[in-house]
């Protein structure tokens, strides 16, 4: 065989192990995207500035913020009604005061955040009664949900704070990256199965993360949904609402000034 075919197969075989390299590579660096189905579809108040939406067993809560620029907005915390879209308002902040933000229940106490404040509220599950009020760090309040024994909250950076039910201090702080790279923007919250679901705000993607590292390990990619809807509904805002029903394993998403709530059947 000549020297120069030789020189020439090294080449090729150089190049082509080097592209097997990078393929490998490649598809190991990819995320792995979360395929759905939409089984059901619920009214749901285009007045409503969705900040926080949970099941507590079959009863679905909403809470809600108030823009200034949108005076038909409040901030309230209630009970929603999937068959007629309205919240049942147990809890209205005085929107000249406060943003209510992102709420969940934990042993028998609702806790809510607000925005700008850095203060929370916390009222009895039965009688929504307020009983405490509490401070917390984060320059502001975003998304909230709960492991059964901790606070899990966002706002708006890459970082998600655990708080100690008992005296809100922060006892753990977890950055979320993808590739190392951190993931800015985290709102509402969602634990389930020993894993967080964030809403990124100002797009249609829901996150699904590793709590032990803070890792990005899949995409739920809604755009499909969200660009339908919005040829119909123009004025609707930021997808923001996540919300998982244990005794039908399946997620109820909505936004902020949507006129629906969709439950959806995620795959794999």
């Amino acid at each position: 065989m000549r020297p120069q075919l030789l020189i020439w197969i090294s080449i090729i075989l150089i190049a082509l192990g080097l592209w097997v390299y990078w393929k490998v590579d490649t598809e190991s660096n990819t995320i792995d995207y979360i395929q759905y189905s939409i089984i059901n579809k619920y009214p749901h108040s285009t007045n409503s500035y969705i900040q926080g939406l949970f099941f507590d067993g079959d009863i679905l809560y909403e809470s809600t913020g108030s823009p200034s620029y949108l005076t038909q907005t409040e901030s309230v915390l209630g009970i929603l009604d999937l068959a007629t879209g309205k919240i049942d308002t147990k809890v209205k902040l005085d929107r000249d005061i406060y943003f209510g933000e992102g709420s969940t229940i934990l042993k028998d106490k609702i806790y809510q955040l607000t925005y700008k404040n850095q203060k929370g509220f916390v009222y009895d599950v039965k009688t929504f009664e307020q009983i405490q009020t509490f401070e917390f760090e984060s320059r502001e309040g975003w998304g909230l949900t709960n492991d059964g024994e901790k606070l899990i909250m966002s706002d708006g950076t890459d970082k998600i704070t655990y708080l100690d039910p008992n005296n809100f201090t922060a006892t753990r702080q977890l950055s979320v990256k993808y590739q190392n790279k951190p993931q800015y923007n985290l709102n509402e919250l969602e634990y389930v199965s020993g894993y967080i679901y964030a809403n990124i705000y100002q797009t249609n993607k829901i996150i699904k993360i590793n709590p032990v590292n803070g890792e990005i390990i899949r995409i739920l990619d809604l755009n499909q949904l969200v660009n339908q809807l919005m040829k119909d509904k123009p004025n609707i805002a930021e997808l923001n609402g996540i919300a998982y029903r244990a005794s039908t394993e399946t997620f109820f998403i909505t936004g902020k000034l949507w006129p629906y709530i969709y439950e959806l059947k995620l795959q794999n």
